[in-house]
């Protein structure tokens, strides 16, 4: 049985071609895309099990709303996968969103 890797493929194939995801910038803002962990996600109702959505995730602005995930990978790949960050160069903003989280971060600990 090789159906596994060959579905793999398939899907792997097949996303490159037009008219094939429902919105062409799909495949574009695929987690990992731009060599970045993805942001977390989060879903209804605002709190679950004790844990509320971010507030700016609320917001309904779209800017603070891209930033916020922007810093939230950035994070999470430097927390999960710091070697990813070795091989991409930072712009300034985005190495100022991480310094960022990793001040909150040790706001948190402390």
């Amino acid at each position: 049985g090789g159906e596994l890797p060959a579905l793999v493929l398939l899907d792997a194939v097949s996303r490159t071609l037009p008219g094939v995801l429902g919105h062409e910038g799909s495949a574009t803002e695929d987690s990992f895309v731009d060599g970045l962990l993805d942001h977390p996600h989060y879903t209804r109702p605002d709190v679950f099990d004790g844990e509320a959505v971010p507030e700016v995730l609320l917001s309904g602005n779209h800017k603070k709303i891209a930033t916020w995930r922007e810093k939230q990978a950035l994070g999470k790949t430097w927390q999960k996968r710091p070697d990813l960050l070795e091989k991409k160069e930072l712009s300034k903003q985005q190495a100022l969103l991480l310094d960022e989280y990793k001040k909150e971060l040790n706001n948190l600990k402390s």
